[in-house]
């Protein structure tokens, strides 16, 4: 009954085109996926004095900039009608 058992490799196809261009994509999501999560847990720190500029409280008058009055698109424009006399 021993000599029955065959204890050979089973026969594997050789993987496809298509089988590696996904296997391979994949490696490659899951590598991006991994340094954009790794990008946001440890931030890079820029230099010292874009820092200190970007929470510098600003004068008023840059704070404060008067907006334009834009028109209306809303509106529907009115009908013109002849002035009775």
């Amino acid at each position: 009954m021993a000599a029955e058992l065959d204890f050979s490799p089973p026969e594997i196809p050789e993987p496809t085109f298509m089988e590696n261009v996904l296997r391979y994509g994949l490696f490659f999501g899951a590598i991006f996926q991994l340094i954009c999560v790794l990008a946001i847990i440890l931030p890079v720190s820029k230099s010292h004095k874009t820092d200190s500029e970007s929470f510098e409280p600003k004068n008023s008058e840059t704070v404060k900039k008067p907006k334009a009055t834009a028109p209306q698109i809303s509106k529907k424009p009115k009908k013109e009608t002849k002035k009775k006399r």
